[in-house]
């Protein structure tokens, strides 16, 4: 079993950068995927970024260039830094984790993912 405890959420003016983390604890080893998605009201759940069991980074076309995903292995931490903010990213955003290994492709099927993180609110002003 894996735990996902997501942090740094906040309101944050368009232009303006966050970064979320994600720690991990339980059985961290067998995780080989890790993503962030985000949920705006009323619309389905997006994949975002992910990093695959080859350390292989993907992201969506709606961040590519503003946002960055990292990962501390030692502290077990997932990160995403979010510059250039704009209005439609605000959403509550999740980490996720599977012990499948995957690609890009995983960041349309949120339902492939096992363990998922309670989220964290992102809200950018105009």
């Amino acid at each position: 079993q894996v735990h996902l405890v997501e942090s740094g959420g906040g309101s944050v003016q368009a232009g303006g950068s966050l970064r979320l983390s994600c720690a991990a604890s339980g059985n961290t080893d067998s995780m080989t995927v890790v993503a962030w998605f985000r949920q705006a009201p009323g619309k389905e759940r997006e994949g975002v970024a992910l990093i695959n069991e080859d350390d292989i980074k993907s992201y969506s076309d709606s961040v590519k260039g503003r946002f960055t995903i990292s990962k501390d292995g030692a502290d077990n931490t997932l990160y995403l830094d979010m510059n250039a903010l704009k209005p439609e990213d605000t959403a509550m955003y999740f980490c996720a984790a599977d012990s499948r290994p995957g690609g890009a492709y995983l960041l349309y099927l949120p339902d492939q993912f096992n363990y998922w993180g309670q989220g964290t609110q992102v809200t950018v002003s105009s």
